[in-house]
């Protein structure tokens, strides 16, 4: 008798409760997003900026995922909004079983948006969905414009991508047309916004991006997963 491979029963696992969670989401009409990048990226310093920008009244959370150390949920927590660390103790991505646990206290009718911060890697996190509506992917310009080519799936999965830290193109040796390229390559329909959070360039387009996706969201509220 043939034994299933551990990793394929793993994720099969891991995807069953992902669509529990997706139906969740919908019919609470929550718009969850799941931010992977390279660690140091800036996906902590995006949700810095987003969780200034908006009211204080806006119905938002935040699971932020690490391997050790709690320091990006404190950095979001001074916002007033609610905020959990999921440390992995060496796992280097967060997967469904994570998210469904750390849910357990938070009723889903109160929120609109739910971020995700992934742990920093661009490979295991392109394997593993969450439940959410969108990955986004994060690229600063400290890295290389072939990140999209060396690590395809990521970018193939992704929904968005997040040109960071734009404030630095002039001191930097990087293309960001050919970075915007590469992704392209990967994946023809990718959307792409340049920002900068130390100068708030593109921020309003990623507000906009992500009341726009809230708004789709609302359409499959109560609507079965296909």
């Amino acid at each position: 008798m043939s034994q299933v491979p551990l990793q394929k029963k793993v994720l099969s696992e891991n995807d069953r409760i992902a669509a529990l969670l997706r139906e969740r989401f919908q019919q609470n009409g929550v718009l969850c997003v799941n931010l992977i990048s390279s660690p140091g990226s800036g996906k902590t310093a995006l949700l810095e900026r987003t969780l200034e920008i908006l009211p204080r009244d806006a119905r938002i959370a935040v699971l932020t995922g690490d391997i050790q150390t709690e320091n990006d949920a404190a950095r979001l927590k001074r916002f007033g909004f609610p905020v959990k660390q999921i440390t992995t103790g060496g796992t280097c991505h967060l997967d469904a079983r994570m998210i469904e646990r750390h849910l357990e206290d938070w009723d889903l009718a109160k929120l609109d948006i739910l971020f995700i911060e992934n742990v920093g890697n661009l490979v295991c996190p392109a394997s593993y969905d969450l439940g959410e509506a969108a990955k986004i992917v994060v690229l600063s310009v400290t890295e290389g414009e072939d990140k999209p080519l060396k690590y395809p799936s990521i970018f193939f999965k992704s929904e968005l991508l997040v040109l960071s830290k734009i404030d630095l193109l002039p001191h930097v040796p990087f293309d960001a047309d050919l970075a915007e390229q590469n992704a392209r390559r990967v994946h023809p329909g990718i959307e792409i916004l340049r920002i900068s959070c130390l100068t708030r360039i593109g921020m309003a387009s990623w507000i906009t991006w992500l009341e726009r996706k809230r708004s789709a969201q609302l359409t499959l509220k109560a609507e079965p997963v296909a």
